[in-house]
């Protein structure tokens, strides 16, 4: 069984060192994740989403920390785990509904869905049902942002379990090689499905997997976003000034199971209720209020605002039609797309 450790290396953070417009962001987006896959929870057992859900409950923090240190322009790749990326990333919340909903309003026409969702727009290059499977494109996105001298950074999200794929290992020697502006951002929950980090890799802490390619492995506490926005701003300079790529390695915690409707038969309840205690919400929340960064009632409309956008969301995709059955082929090749994705 894992026990709950402190990460090590973990960064000291204080809300004050922040522009109170910026923490209130950061709190808006962890409230909106949390809420969204709540609810889509609750849609999928009423009949509104067909399908799986692997949620993020409990990882907010990695995915708002993380992308708040991004340009508009930069790009991430997801993984099956991917909804709290796309909203940190700026995702609106009714197409994503209703891609969920397999609705044609959605963000890939209802034909994507929970595994398969992307923005070009947005930078959003595609969550991924492959584990490592958006590794090497965001590598790709890295080389292609170097090779045409533009100032722009790819990140790819992944799990614990990826970082013992080959296409891992592959991608980070080349980005290693060419010095490719790639961040490896891996969510480690220490649990690859329902097979604990221990029986998976010989090293308790991933991020020293990135010396055999020579460029810096990262800790930060995952459950603090200001921890994981400091670190991943770091590596965004780095890699923006041509210094080459970083692996972060956010040491967090999943909430629920690995899908929704899984047994869970591999954790104990008093390994869950320690890590529910860094439940990373409820503890940027007192932060904000114990550094006077914030005061309860600024925080009760934000949670309230974020109610209101799920409901208008739910009642979106409920009220979509679903896909035209002639629209089956459309997008399938590139060339329909009119030019580059990203």
């Amino acid at each position: 069984m894992n026990t709950p450790s402190q990460p090590t290396n973990q960064l000291t953070t204080q809300p004050t060192n922040h522009p109170k417009d910026h923490l209130l962001t950061l709190y808006c987006r962890m409230v909106l994740i949390r809420e969204f896959e709540l609810r889509a929870i609750n849609e999928r057992r009423a009949g509104l989403i067909p399908g799986f859900i692997h949620s993020c409950v409990g990882q907010e923090a990695t995915a708002v920390g993380a992308c708040a240190a991004l340009n508009a322009d930069d790009a991430i790749t997801s993984t099956h785990r991917g909804h709290g990326h796309l909203i940190a990333k700026g995702g609106d919340p009714k197409y994503m509904m209703a891609e969920l909903a397999a609705r044609s309003t959605g963000y890939c026409g209802g034909k994507g869905g929970s595994l398969h969702m992307a923005d070009f727009d947005l930078g959003i290059l595609g969550a991924n049902g492959i584990v490592a499977g958006g590794i090497p494109m965001a590598t790709g996105a890295a080389l292609a942002f170097q090779m045409r001298g533009e100032d722009r950074v790819a990140l790819a999200f992944f799990g614990d379990g990826a970082v013992n794929e080959g296409a891992f290992h592959e991608a980070a020697n080349l980005a290693g090689l060419w010095k490719l502006p790639v961040i490896f951002f891996c969510e480690n929950n220490l649990y690859g499905e329902g097979t604990p980090q221990s029986k998976q890799s010989p090293v308790a802490d991933l991020a020293m997997r990135a010396e055999g390619y020579a460029f810096p492995g990262v800790i930060a506490d995952g459950n603090d976003v200001l921890a994981v926005y400091e670190a991943t701003q770091a590596a965004v300079n780095r890699a923006r000034a041509g210094n080459g790529p970083t692996f972060i390695e956010g040491k967090t915690y999943r909430f629920r199971g690995h899908y929704e409707g899984d047994p869970m038969a591999y954790r104990s309840k008093e390994e869950m209720e320690a890590w529910r205690q860094r439940d990373p919400i409820p503890a940027f929340r007192r932060r904000l209020i114990a550094d006077a960064a914030a005061s309860e009632g600024e925080l009760r409309a934000i949670e309230d605002e974020v109610q209101a956008a799920l409901d208008e969301a739910v009642q979106f995709a409920a009220g979509s039609p679903a896909p035209d059955p002639e629209s089956a082929l459309e997008g399938v090749y590139g060339e329909t797309h009119g030019g580059s994705v990203f």
